[in-house]
């Protein structure tokens, strides 16, 4: 049970047998057969469930801010293999792995993490011809989920606070970082797609699994729910009243 509440026990058990090349291989939208074996087994299971009617599902799919064309690349799968359903919702997921994407060159700064994430849905909301199936995809998209570790120790942000585009250190942006510009996007996002008649997205994610309990305040300011988290009988006293 602790891997579906500890995002660090269940990233362990999602590389089977600790090779993550299979992960790749099998449970991958973007790889050398385009996701192909985790679209047919997407579609079985769609199958099986519009076979008995009332079965529903969430499922989540990570976009990860590493590269600007990843929506497409993502919305493609889902449309060119018909993966979709009216049993069927998807919650897309954040990791929060700025460190890993600077360390490796792929971003300068966390600036381009945002833009990477953000930039094709206020494009494809200001004209749905830019990026048509994408437009689709959002279509059954219900919100974005952030994920990691939180046991990890992170950076503690006191008087001065710098901008995404300041943030050029090698260092992972701290939970409340990531949230805030997160919710901050979404917001702006959200009011201009309801303007067009488009469907809003809402933030619900991962808080308080392990670390520090000051991250489930941080969703209360942010976010709508939560989607994972850990039990209210764990968190200090303060925090009831604070929340």
């Amino acid at each position: 049970m602790d891997s579906f509440h500890r995002f660090d026990k269940f990233n362990l058990k999602y590389n089977p047998i600790g090779e993550p090349r299979l992960r790749t291989i099998f449970l991958k939208t973007d790889n050398f057969v385009q996701g192909r074996y985790l679209a047919e087994l997407t579609r079985e299971v769609i199958d099986d469930m519009e076979s008995s009617k009332y079965q529903m599902a969430e499922w989540c799919i990570s976009i990860y801010g590493k590269a600007i064309d990843e929506w497409d690349k993502l919305a493609a799968w889902a449309v060119d293999n018909k993966l979709f359903s009216p049993n069927v919702r998807w919650l897309i997921q954040i990791p929060r792995l700025y460190n890993e994407y600077k360390a490796n060159g792929l971003v300068h700064n966390f600036e381009q993490v945002l833009f990477n994430i953000f930039q094709p849905l206020f494009e494809v909301t200001q004209d749905p011809s830019s990026h048509p199936k994408l437009h689709v995809f959002l279509e059954r998209v219900v919100g974005l989920d952030s994920v990691d570790d939180e046991s990890k120790v992170e950076m503690r942000l006191f008087n001065k606070v710098p901008s995404p585009r300041e943030w050029n250190m090698d260092q992972n942006p701290p939970y409340s970082y990531w949230l805030y510009f997160l919710f901050a996007n979404l917001a702006s996002l959200n009011q201009w797609r309801k303007k067009r008649g488009f469907n809003t997205f809402i933030l619900r994610p991962h808080s308080c699994e392990a670390g520090d309990s000051e991250h489930l305040a941080v969703a209360a300011l942010t976010s709508h729910s939560i989607s994972h988290g850990l039990l209210l009988r764990k968190v200090p006293v303060i925090q009831y009243l604070y929340l």
